[in-house]
């Protein structure tokens, strides 16, 4: 099942095409290439009781063939079965041409109606009569890309089962039989050629071994999962580590400068991270936080705790503005010097941080990807701290892992996860959330205005300006306000252009010098500029893309406005959301939307009016457009399987995570003979080399 490809009887044009639509170059990405639908072909009417409307296959003779008269014309084939006559329509001769009055045909199409005449147009099967037993009547329909016709990928899809070879059952018996589902290989060619031996079976008893065939498949990619993910949570227990533990003088001078004690839900995190950091084995733990939790002060105190010890902490983060931020952030709290380093940091400022974080006289360094390459040496890093850590690839995080000899690491992020995530991707680590935002933070008020209001919008932001009343009443006192233009296309050049007209229109209307412009290919300083213009007050009005979706931090903006937010995932708002409202006033998010709002998009937009609350968000924005692969490569998008979908997702990974755990209690190393079926099953789904990816974070 692992053969390439090319070793079908195939011409490496349609290998190459083939390898495009399925995902993959190898045999078992082809199988796991499972339908997006099946075409009934069993209706099997006369002619004069046929329903236009539905796809029917017929036993005809041809009576006509009608040449078109002029080019681009149709070729029009007259064709009856004793009780009544239809019309074939070819707009492509060569198939027309090759028949002649009496010919006996099998033919399968869509019927429609035209006039008094029945007509199908480009029948998708046409065989003589003598082959019939060749038309598929029950017909798998594949996802495929231009140039790639259903007959290649059925050939190559008969090659591909037949070698498969004999598996053993790696399910729990007493659910395969509870469930009444096939087996591994059977599943596959249930779903990929139905015909073979479903074509006598009803409707309803059709759609239930279908729907028992793809349960089957995806339950046993999802055991695969949290074997895979279970095996790395027992690993990650015995992982050697430091047993870090300070005296609290660093953490007591930060906090005195700080001038706030920890809220209740960063005291309880800095409890459990405490106790990984003291134990004998390495810490892998998520801090999940939603947006001004309270996650850097968090990162902090970790980190100070290594500085007590003597030993080094790094924070990593995505982006240089980030970076320069929480480098500033840090070395305001921190009684110890804090080492930056960047991709733009160059000459002897570069040498001297290097130097610093080599010898040891540094222990708390920040920076992005800079902090990994070739180069850099710690003298001895203890803790690494990646925020944003779905900003980074596998191997980046690695890389910064690997700068330390038994480095525990704490993995961050402002976005919450799911809790279908947080099993399925996350389960090998501990997780601690902060709950709530610190003292002083006051609500958002959201809103939810058409694009036809832009006047009345720009109206009230002209007063928040001025220090006059906001829309929703409260008085301004000279505010600011953030501008997101939308992503419109996947074209990048596009999005600007959106972001630089709307700079354009407001620097008309509230005058030069008044409204700064930051956006993704901007050059780093003259981004950088823009911020540090809208952070200084100096700009009241930041037009922007999604670079400020993290990162920004300015407590004197109040006003959020969106535009055509219906084209932003429920977690992207609320993550652009979390840049206002981190001061004490009261702040606003104005979610513009398009004027003829779909019911289901107004649906998701009111929900970010009625909660703040980023957990319930995310589990939302998770069951409306799905999660990220971990253990591959996809960092983004739907979730990163292939095989499990549907609406019992939720319920087949419970099952598989029960079943893993139960199994992995038993026998850890997977040695019994269901052990080593499950073993196969790894291998089977590219599980086997997930550990050191997950150990990653």
């Amino acid at each position: 099942m692992r053969a390439p490809l090319s070793s079908l009887p195939l011409n490496a044009g349609l290998v190459g095409l083939l390898a495009r639509a399925v995902g993959g170059p190898t045999l078992l990405d082809l199988l796991f290439h499972l339908p997006e639908g099946m075409i009934d072909r069993r209706y099997r009417p006369r002619l004069a009781e046929a329903e236009a409307g539905r796809i029917a296959t017929l036993a005809v003779t041809v009576q006509r063939l009608d040449r078109p008269q002029r080019p681009r014309q149709p070729w029009r084939v007259l064709v009856g079965d004793g009780s009544g006559t239809a019309e074939l329509v070819f707009f492509s001769q060569h198939q027309a041409r090759g028949l002649a009055p009496g010919a006996e045909l099998m033919v399968s199409g869509r019927l429609e109606q035209y006039g008094n005449r029945l007509s199908m147009a480009h029948p998708e099967h046409m065989l003589p009569r003598t082959r019939a037993n060749e038309l598929p009547l029950l017909e798998a329909s594949w996802p495929l890309t231009a140039g790639l016709v259903p007959k290649v990928v059925a050939r190559s899809l008969r090659i591909a089962l037949e070698r498969v070879p004999e598996l053993p059952e790696w399910l729990e018996p007493s659910v395969v039989a509870r469930e009444k589902w096939p087996g591994f290989a059977e599943a596959l060619r249930l779903l990929h050629f139905p015909g073979d031996t479903l074509v006598d079976a009803d409707p309803v008893t059709l759609a239930k071994r279908l729907d028992a065939a793809r349960q089957r498949l995806g339950c046993d990619e999802l055991l695969a999962s949290q074997v895979a993910v279970g095996r790395a949570r027992r690993r990650s227990r015995t992982r050697p580590g430091r047993g870090l533990s300070g005296d609290d003088t660093l953490r007591r001078q930060a906090l005195a400068t700080f001038g706030h004690l920890p809220t209740p839900a960063q005291r309880h995190v800095l409890a459990e991270i405490d106790a990984d950091l003291a134990a004998p084995t390495r810490m892998l733990r998520l801090l999940q936080g939603d947006v001004g939790a309270g996650k850097t002060l968090v990162a902090l105190m970790a980190m100070l705790r290594a500085a007590e010890c003597g030993l080094q902490s790094a924070l990593m983060v995505p982006t240089e503005i980030l970076a320069r931020q929480h480098h500033a952030t840090l070395s305001r709290l921190s009684p110890v010097p804090v080492a930056l380093l960047t991709g733009s940091i160059k000459g002897r400022a570069r040498k001297q941080a290097l130097d610093d974080l080599a010898s040891g006289r540094v222990k708390l360094a920040v920076g992005t990807h800079a902090l990994f390459q070739h180069g850099v040496a710690f003298d001895d890093l203890a803790l690494a701290v990646i925020d944003e850590q779905h900003r980074f690839g596998v191997e980046q995080r690695l890389m910064l892992g690997d700068k330390g000899e038994m480095t525990d690491i704490l993995v961050m992020t402002a976005t919450p996860i799911p809790r279908t995530l947080l099993l399925t991707q996350w389960g090998e680590m501990q997780v601690s959330r902060l709950d709530g935002k610190p003292p002083g933070r006051k609500p958002i008020r959201t809103s939810l205005h058409a694009i036809a209001a832009m006047e009345e919008v720009c109206a009230g932001i002209s007063r928040a300006l001025a220090g006059g009343t906001q829309s929703g009443g409260a008085q301004g006192g000279g505010a600011q306000a953030f501008w997101v233009c939308p992503l419109v296309s996947e074209s990048e050049l596009l999005d600007v252009a959106a972001a630089e007209a709307r700079h354009a229109s407001l620097t008309e209307r509230f005058g030069l010098g008044r409204v700064g412009l930051a956006h993704g290919r901007q050059d780093i300083a003259v981004r950088e500029a823009a911020l540090a213009d809208f952070a200084a007050g100096r700009t009241r009005i930041l037009v922007a893309t999604t670079v400020i979706e993290v990162g920004v931090d300015v407590p004197g903006a109040t006003i959020m406005v969106i535009e055509h937010a219906e084209r932003f995932g429920l977690a992207q708002l609320h993550q652009l959301r979390g840049r206002v409202g981190r001061g004490g006033e009261v702040s606003y998010c104005l979610l513009l939307h398009d004027d003829a709002l779909t019911a289901s998009a107004r649906q998701r937009l009111a929900m970010l009016r009625e909660t703040e609350d980023g957990f319930l968000i995310a589990d939302e924005d998770h069951r409306l457009r799905g999660g990220g692969d971990l253990m591959g490569r996809r960092q983004s998008g739907l979730p990163g399987f292939r095989l499990a979908a549907g609406p019992r997702f939720d319920e087949l990974l419970r099952l598989a995570w029960q079943d893993a755990e139960m199994l992995l209690d038993r026998d850890p190393a997977l040695t019994s003979p269901r052990g080593q079926a499950v073993t196969v099953l790894l291998d089977l789904f590219g599980r086997t080399d997930a550990l050191r990816t997950l150990h990653s974070g």
